[in-house]
């Protein structure tokens, strides 16, 4: 392990580990975790998909058990949580990535599940109201605390859970990809809100795959990589490509791939459309084959609901759609996608895949038509599709392992192979490495970059600016339901991006 020497902050460490560990059935998936976490401070934590963030976490949050031989002490008292409110009663929260809301609950009702105020003997609901609607104020999110969180966008549910935490009245919180589903505007907001808590001395362990984040938030850095701990940074201004390097555990000198030029033939033609159900209207834009087609714009602009709309997902549509000239109206996504449409949804968990089923089993949902004997699914028709499909795709899985075993992404790489196995006229992807580290980015970019190659239509939305601006021949901004502009990749700029996305 390496450790970068600065000056420490002279207070005495809020939390301190040594040698953390944590073994599953026998197998070693984190080792030798010393480190300390100060009050008023954030402390990064990186690493590759598997390399222990999320083991770590649950250790300290209470979720999980280290093996003996560590310790833990909190405020410079001996610190063990049997259970995730014992580390709450403590001080310690933890915002998991994966959304935990109950949908038909109001919003009010979900920050304060479990520990509902009373008064008289009778749920207080002025007082939790009041007090959820202030939180979603200083988060800037303008909705009722008073609404069912059915029907929110993932970034406000996001915002929601990040709302709840800060009711908590938490010492330390663990933030793991909060900004995920945000744009922006959004992350901002969030990130001026840590500083306030940090002036509080409220302490922040934040993970994050957004290594552009890194530098803005963060005052130290531990990395991870395979279960142990690589590096120790007492500073955040440490380059992205040593960062990267001691993740991966070797250099990752570019992340974007070279994009083919696109081709003269349109394959995708929108023209006027509008949804007052999904809040766009206006909407005007071709896609040439072997083009990836940016969309941009901060959250709210619309540009889930429009790609949503264009894969069949929404009703009420109105103006023209048109796919190599022939014109289409869709009533449901499977006419979408007999059409070559294809989507691969922003929620993977919720859209894009059944967690509990294996991944033969989700490479084959909405593919039967393309087995040897369409209606009926033979064992042994559906392991061979199976098969090419998991090899074309380089995923690290046996068809019969359940699909909640993999990787985030791996996951995607299922949902991607799913949907390439019906050779689509037209690609979308929806937040295509939400949730996925730096060397799993890479790959998802070379087969976005491979599905241009062979003459697919491409769209990508992307909340990452980078991304988007990395990966697309041309860029729509969006702004508020309407589109607002088109931009060469020559044009497309941060600034000239930006602007165009808070008209």
């Amino acid at each position: 392990m390496s450790v970068v020497a600065a000056s420490v902050p002279e207070r005495a460490p809020q939390l301190s580990l040594r040698n953390i560990g944590k073994k599953y059935a026998g197998i070693e998936v984190l080792a030798n975790i010393d480190v300390d976490i100060y009050p008023g401070t954030v402390l990064a934590l990186l690493g590759e998909n598997g390399a222990g963030k999320s083991t770590l976490s649950s250790i300290i949050a209470g979720v999980v058990q280290p093996e003996a031989g560590g310790s833990m002490s909190w405020q410079g008292e001996p610190y063990a949580p049997a259970n995730p409110g014992a580390a709450l009663g403590s001080g310690i929260g933890l915002i998991h990535q994966e959304i935990r809301l109950l949908p038909e609950l109001s919003i009010a009702e979900n920050m304060f599940v479990g520990r509902l105020p009373t008064r008289f003997g009778k749920v207080d609901r002025a007082y939790m109201e009041s007090e959820a609607q202030k939180q979603l104020d200083r988060l800037g999110l303008k909705v009722s605390a008073t609404r069912k969180v059915a029907g929110l966008s993932v970034a406000a549910q996001q915002l929601v859970e990040i709302a709840k935490a800060l009711t908590l009245k938490a010492n330390l919180l663990i933030l793991d990809e909060p900004t995920a589903a945000l744009g922006g505007e959004e992350t901002e907001k969030l990130f001026a809100q840590v500083e306030r808590l940090k002036a509080e001395g409220v302490s922040f362990i934040y993970i994050s795959h957004r290594m552009e984040e890194i530098a803005k938030i963060a005052d130290r850095i531990l990395v991870l990589r395979d279960g142990r701990q690589v590096a120790v940074h007492e500073t955040a201004d440490v380059p992205v490509k040593q960062l990267v390097s001691e993740m991966v555990g070797r250099s990752v000198d570019r992340i974007f791939p070279a994009m083919p030029p696109a081709q003269e033939r349109i394959v995708l033609r929108v023209k006027d459309l509008q949804c007052r159900e999904m809040a766009f209207h206006d909407i005007d834009f071709s896609v040439h084959a072997g083009e990836v087609f940016g969309i941009a714009g901060v959250v709210g602009a619309g540009r889930t609901e429009l790609v949503r709309a264009i894969a069949g997902a929404a009703e009420h549509i109105t103006g023209t759609l048109l796919i190599e000239d022939l014109q289409h109206h869709f009533s449901s996504p499977f006419d979408a996608i007999q059409a070559g449409i294809v989507l691969v949804p922003e929620d993977r968990k919720q859209q894009g895949v059944v967690v509990e089923h294996a991944i033969e089993e989700n490479l084959i949902y909405g593919n039967t038509d393309l087995l040897p004997s369409p209606g009926w699914v033979s064992p042994a028709g559906l392991r061979a599709f199976a098969r090419e499909a998991v090899a074309r795709m380089g995923v690290k899985g046996q068809p019969d392992q359940a699909i909640s075993c993999l990787s985030g992404g791996n996951q995607q790489k299922v949902i991607i192979a799913k949907w390439l196995a019906r050779n689509p006229k037209v690609f979308i992807l929806d937040e295509p490495t939400r949730g996925i580290d730096v060397g799993a980015r890479a790959a998802i970019y070379e087969v976005i970059a491979g599905l241009a190659a062979t003459g697919m239509a491409v769209i990508v939305v992307s909340s990452d600016l980078d991304e988007v601006l990395g990966l697309s021949n041309r860029v729509m901004v969006m702004s508020r339901g309407r589109q607002i502009g088109i931009l060469n990749r020559e044009q497309a700029t941060p600034v000239a991006v930006m602007e165009l996305a808070t008209v």
